[in-house]
């Protein structure tokens, strides 16, 4: 192809963008970038009946969010604008006129009731869906007769009845359809809307896209599509149909799998380079082995032909893993700056607002290893904030079986922190560990004594570290109230 790389990202605002949607997005702007093409986005809002208040905006803030910028579309503008479909309406009725005219198309007077009761006794008699073409050969007076008791009709594309139309689609290879098979499809609705059909093939040809890259799922629209270029004098552009995304149990990724929706991740505390990484993995490799790719590295290194024919599957554990690996490689102060609003959004109401950033930044280090996303991070450190523990005092005895050993242990422990002069990580694991030795008990049991009365949790950061991010006060004050816990059991 001579022609230059334009592609496009064409959502239909009637919902929040989910990750297959967005998946297609991006195998556009790789595309786009790696071929120092065009990335347009076009918003087709010709359905009115299914849009949705605030999808727009949800769509092209989740764009934003993974940093996939377009160079033509809403807000940017471009030469080949309006980009909103519902603003385009006259080239799409011009179009259909000029198919009609030409005899590719026909108006279509058939009522909603009578295509409801021509599509029942379709199935009564066990055959395929399809219009029965009954209007394709009204003459002139019969169209007159319907247009004078007032029925507006739609636009009808007029498929031929014979022969196969093929393409060669750049993922899945050379592909052929029955003509017989294709119904003739409405390209304009009564109320002169454009049906995805006309409107996607006007526009496609009016931006100048050289490729099509979208969803598996519109495969079967494609012979409906290259039949109206080959009507309208189109040249058409190549096509690459993206492999299904599925659910880990095969079936098509719907919420019952769990969040679905981009901006739902965003708000699960999922990193956008992690995102982007996770979403360019399923239907594309870099190859057999690696998993973490950075954004560069994507747009380097992608092409067609890396992407699968076959169906991907979305694993949020693998997910999650993946966005561990990002938040650990992020350093400590960006860290914390990430996972801030996280902490003041899910801390236990009791936490005073605005959190101390410095102590935050303290904190940081402690629980950066562990999270796997940001919203983890207020469970892994609610204890660093709340005033008091919500434990089981039978916690404390998890190693520990004779009460009275934990009890003598605790009390000791608090006259000798009380008495410590530089409360320190270094200071803290001398006094404790030649504690344990003379208290007579294993590390693992005295640490986890201590652990579970300071954090109320068994398994923490380091404990030395962690005493420190908490203060000697606080920490002398929950060793008393864990004493005191098992001297009322």
């Amino acid at each position: 192809m001579n022609r230059p790389i334009r592609v496009r990202y064409a959502p239909s605002p009637t919902g929040l963008p989910h990750v297959g949607n967005i998946r297609t997005a991006l195998f556009n702007w790789l595309f786009a970038r790696h071929h120092k093409g065009s990335f347009i986005v076009r918003i087709e809002d010709t359905d009115v009946t299914r849009l949705v208040t605030g999808a727009l905006e949800a769509i092209l803030d989740s764009l934003r969010w993974l940093g996939l910028d377009w160079d033509e579309g809403p807000e940017v503008g471009g030469s080949y604008g309006p980009y909103t479909q519902s603003q385009r309406l006259e080239l799409y009725q011009a179009a259909a006129k000029r198919l009609v005219e030409a005899g590719h198309a026909y108006y279509c007077y058939c009522s909603h009731q009578e295509l409801e009761e021509m599509r029942a006794e379709q199935a009564r008699r066990k055959q395929p869906p399809g219009y029965n073409r009954r209007c394709r050969q009204l003459t002139t007076d019969e169209r007159s007769s319907r247009e004078a008791r007032g029925i507006i009709p739609v636009v009808r594309f007029k498929v031929p009845s014979e022969g196969q139309t093929s393409f060669s689609d750049l993922i899945k290879g050379n592909v052929s359809f029955e003509n017989s098979k294709l119904d003739d499809f409405v390209l304009l609705k009564s109320d002169g809307y454009p049906t995805y059909h006309l409107a996607s093939a006007v526009d496609d040809h009016a931006m100048e896209i050289s490729h099509v890259l979208r969803a598996d799922e519109w495969l079967s629209s494609t012979p409906r599509h290259l039949l109206l270029y080959n009507a309208l004098g189109y040249e058409p552009p190549l096509f690459a149909h993206l492999p299904m995304i599925l659910g880990p149990d095969r079936s098509k990724l719907s919420k019952r799998h769990g969040a679905t929706a981009v901006t739902e991740f965003r708000n699960q505390g999922y990193l956008s380079e992690a995102m982007v990484n996770y979403l360019a993995l399923l239907g594309w490799s870099l190859d057999d082995k690696t998993e973490i790719i950075s954004r560069e590295e994507l747009v380097s290194h992608f092409s067609l032909e890396r992407v699968s024919a076959t169906a991907a599957i979305f694993d949020h554990q693998k997910l999650a893993w993946m966005n561990g690996v990002y938040l650990r490689q992020l350093p400590i102060e960006e860290f914390a700056r990430q996972m801030l609003p996280f902490l003041e959004r899910d801390l236990p109401e009791e936490v005073r607002r605005p959190l101390d950033w410095d102590y935050v930044k303290q904190i940081a280090p402690l629980i950066q290893e562990r999270a796997r996303t940001l919203t983890e991070t207020a469970e892994l450190a609610d204890f660093f904030f709340v005033a008091e523990l919500p434990y089981e005092t039978k916690l404390l005895l998890q190693r520990l079986s004779d009460k009275s050993i934990a009890i003598r242990a605790l009390a000791t422990t608090r006259d000798k922190l009380a008495s410590l002069a530089s409360f320190d990580a270094t200071s803290l694991e001398n006094l404790l560990r030649s504690l344990s030795a003379e208290l007579g008990l294993k590390t693992g049991e005295f640490f986890g004594l201590l652990r579970v009365a300071v954090t109320s949790r068994t398994a923490t950061p380091p404990l030395f570290q962690t005493m420190v991010v908490l203060g000697k006060e606080r920490c002398l004050k929950r060793i008393e109230i864990a004493q005191l816990k098992l001297q009322a059991s």
